[in-house]
């Protein structure tokens, strides 16, 4: 089963105390990622992904910065993304939105993050 969700990968912050009153950028940022997630997802998908204990292939595909310059962009379309956010935080982001117990899997054979004009998640169970 392929499942395509349109949304920006976000990474798990590492959360704190204090994230309950203080309201960081990058806890606000993460808490709006989970709800437009599941938003994203029919409750089929949802219960496939919550119940996946194997996975073909997880790859993130980044969108590429406002800021760069045309130029930039066309050089970096579809190149590994070797940057922040990692990809173990972006995949504990998707395991913590989509599972209820992340301890089931056992193999994720492709796991990838690339730079795209079209962010997304890509998933192949």
């Amino acid at each position: 089963m392929n499942i395509t969700i349109h949304v920006n990968p976000v990474a798990k912050p590492r959360m704190v105390n204090s994230d309950s009153w203080k309201k960081r950028p990058c806890v606000l940022k993460y808490w709006a990622y989970k709800d437009n997630l599941l938003l994203a997802l029919t409750s089929d998908q949802r219960e496939k992904l919550s119940k996946a204990e194997e996975f073909e292939k997880i790859e993130f595909y980044v969108a590429m910065p406002k800021s760069w310059s045309d130029r930039k962009k066309i050089q970096h379309l579809g190149r590994p993304h070797q940057q922040t956010p990692d990809l173990s935080n972006l995949l504990k982001a998707l395991e913590d939105v989509v599972m209820t117990e992340d301890k089931q899997i056992w193999r994720i054979r492709d796991l990838g993050k690339w730079w795209s004009n079209d962010p997304r998640i890509e998933v192949v169970i």
